[in-house]
């Protein structure tokens, strides 16, 4: 019995001993793991309390570096003052000389211009076309900016670059009225100009092409835009004038064959011209101007050969044109007001006038126009002109015609054409042997309800220079 309480007491002591010794080794663990928690928590607190120490510093540095480029900035008066980095960073100073000044609004608008030219396009099929005002010293400026602002629907597309010459003071004012809708650049050559005593009294022609030439250069090489439309600062502009030209820009880079868009139709008086077909459009081989669009690629070859004076005669020289046509509309897309000019009211008050400008919208960019591609319209045009009814002046004019459709009038000299373009109220003149509106020597307008077609015979071969 002893013996076995003996051995009972052993056995208890040895499983207080196991039980101790897991109660012991637990809370050791325990003991371990918190204390390592703990370690891991304060050197957390370490780490972000330097963290933030060192970013509390930097900021610190930063701050002053700026406050001292600021000081620096306020105080310079030279560039050996400034840092290196400071005018970098100021997008409103620049350098002249050993100075430092604050850029201008119109040299701010400059460096926007040249980065907005850079994008070439706003998006795929939607170009950038610069509008150049061309302006001297008429108030009436205004007139044409009101319309032009109020009619374009994206600026960026159509940015307005106002050209002065002059140095017009009130023309000036005028022009930076309209703040950032417009950038205003000025000729700066105000130098008298050498001109032949015979011409002394054409003075304003040889100004005027000394002019466009300046404005141009900066239009395509200064600003570096593709293509751009001229208006002169007397016009009035159609409610699509916009839509037109987008409407005709994808022909004038495809088709060789053109080198110009025009919104003007010399010939689009009323009663000359169909008011109910706005739509129409033709090809031209006399360059018509007042409102025309051109592009870098046609100012390079012009640029230098510009003339002195009489640039737009010039440049319905066969040596410019080489035989390239010019789009132009039934319908004016616009019409001048400006009486008063270096022209002296030439034509005004007989002829421009009484231009039909169109007034309502026509959605061009949404129509095909390939049939203005010239392997397209020159079939079509020959034919339909030459299978024309064939009538006189007094039969047209008494509207005693049986047959449907257009019509000819034959012509088959100079003195011809003159005599029946003045009955019928057309531009007579010719300017290097082509008559305004002509194309393959045809003049096409509307007169008495009926398309009519002034033509020369169907063996003809090309302009004769000698009838201007």
């Amino acid at each position: 019995m002893r013996k076995k309480s003996i051995g009972l007491l052993l056995i208890s002591l040895l499983v207080w001993g196991i039980i101790t010794y897991f109660l012991f080794l637990s809370r050791t663990t325990a003991n371990r793991d918190k204390n390592v928690l703990s370690n891991q928590i304060n050197s957390l607190k370490t780490q972000v309390q330097r963290k933030i120490a060192d970013n509390q510093i930097l900021l610190k540095r930063l701050i002053e570096l700026q406050q001292k480029k600021l000081d620096e900035l306020q105080a310079a008066t030279t560039v050996n003052s400034l840092p290196d980095d400071s005018i970098n960073n100021l997008n409103s100073s620049y350098l002249v000389g050993s100075t430092v000044k604050l850029k201008t609004e119109e040299e701010i608008k400059r460096e926007k211009l040249k980065a907005l030219a850079a994008k070439k396009s706003l998006a795929k099929d939607l170009p950038i076309i610069a509008v150049l005002v061309i302006s001297c010293n008429r108030i009436t400026v205004e007139r044409c900016l009101n319309q032009l602002i109020k009619l374009r629907t994206n600026a960026e597309q159509f940015p307005i670059i106002v050209s002065q010459d002059c140095e017009h003071k009130q023309t000036a004012d005028i022009i930076k009225s309209f703040g950032d809708q417009v950038v205003h650049i000025q000729q700066p050559d105000q130098s008298d100009i050498d001109i032949p005593l015979r011409e002394k009294k054409f003075k304003g022609y040889f100004k005027i092409a000394r002019h466009y030439g300046w404005a141009l250069n900066q239009i395509f090489f200064e600003f570096g835009f593709d293509t751009t439309i001229i208006v002169e600062d007397d016009l009035d502009v159609a409610p699509d004038f916009y839509e037109y030209f987008l409407g005709t820009y994808p022909l004038l880079v495809a088709d060789k064959s053109l080198w110009c868009v025009s919104a003007w139709n010399d010939n689009g008086k009323s009663g000359l011209v169909d008011e109910t077909a706005a739509h129409l459009l033709y090809r031209t081989d006399f360059f018509p101007g007042l409102g025309w669009m051109l592009t870098k690629d046609l100012w390079q070859e012009l640029s230098v050969k510009w003339p002195k004076a009489y640039w737009d005669d010039w440049i319905r020289q066969p040596e410019q044109r080489k035989n390239r046509a010019c789009i132009r509309p039934e319908l004016s897309r616009t019409r001048t007001f400006g009486k008063v000019g270096v022209s002296n009211g030439l034509f005004y008050e007989k002829h421009l006038k009484y231009i039909k400008l169109n007034d309502q919208f026509v959605p061009f960019t949404k129509m095909n126009l390939s049939y203005l591609l010239k392997d397209n319209y020159d079939i079509n045009f020959v034919n339909q002109v030459y299978h024309s009814t064939v009538v006189s002046y007094s039969e047209l004019k008494s509207g005693n015609i049986v047959t449907p459709g257009s019509v000819r009038i034959p012509y088959h000299t100079r003195q011809t054409f003159k005599n029946t373009a003045k009955m019928l109220g057309l531009m007579d003149d010719f300017r290097s042997g082509v008559p305004r509106t002509g194309y393959r020597g045809v003049i096409t307008f509307f007169y008495n309800n009926r398309r009519v077609h002034l033509a020369p015979n169907t063996n003809w071969n090309g302009y004769d220079i000698s009838w201007s």
